[in-house]
């Protein structure tokens, strides 16, 4: 059962900037819409589970929820898993982000009633201030750094959800997002609007 996993990550979601979930405080999680989708890309810098070297991964985790906040659960979950894994990193990639390996991606175990298939896919990334992310065939996400007048990268501070990526609660980036996807399986369309970046450092031991 023990696994590690560190890298970044992009998170857009449905809500307005910036999404309540991210405050970590039940009573104020409660979705814009009164339902919410999200996706985040995890790229992995390094880890391993069951010997498995994880690093140079790339997954792309879909959520939508009926809410109206986010532990109403209900939610149906697919995950997308970079076509350059093998079946080895696929099953362990599989078994952590949905939960079924412990650790922080528990959560999603208790929030996600409905896995839909994963899929492996072509996933291109361009980083920068305006960061752009594809799944071939399925969608994409824009991500745009929100800066200050002096042109400083807006920043929010020990919230709450950032404890789900970082044991240590460091600083998350602001940044705005909008979305095209086709997912005729997912109940809602994915007009995004909120979005952050951050980092994940995962270990079950």
């Amino acid at each position: 059962m023990a696994w590690n996993l560190r890298g970044r990550v992009i998170e857009t979601c449905s809500c307005n900037m910036l999404c309540p979930c991210w405050y970590g405080v039940k009573e104020l999680m409660v979705m814009d819409r009164g339902w919410c989708n999200t996706t985040q890309w995890y790229l992995i810098q390094g880890g391993r589970s069951a010997e498995v070297d994880l690093g140079t991964r790339t997954v792309v985790l879909t959520m939508d929820f009926p809410g109206p906040t986010l532990f109403d659960g209900n939610g149906t979950g697919r995950l997308y898993i970079d076509d350059g894994a093998s079946a080895e990193q696929r099953r362990e990639l599989e078994g952590i982000f949905q939960g079924k390996k412990g650790g922080a991606p528990e959560l999603l175990g208790n929030i996600v009633a409905n896995w839909l298939p994963t899929k492996e896919a072509r996933i291109d990334i361009n980083e920068g201030d305006k960061t752009t992310a594809r799944v071939a065939g399925v969608g994409q996400v824009e991500s745009n750094l929100l800066k200050d007048e002096s042109g400083r990268v807006m920043t929010t501070q020990n919230v709450g959800f950032a404890s789900f990526f970082n044991a240590d609660g460091l600083n998350t980036q602001l940044a705005p997002s909008s979305a095209q996807w086709s997912d005729s399986e997912l109940p809602h369309p994915m007009e995004h609007r909120s979005g952050a970046r951050t980092t994940v450092n995962w270990r079950v031991d």
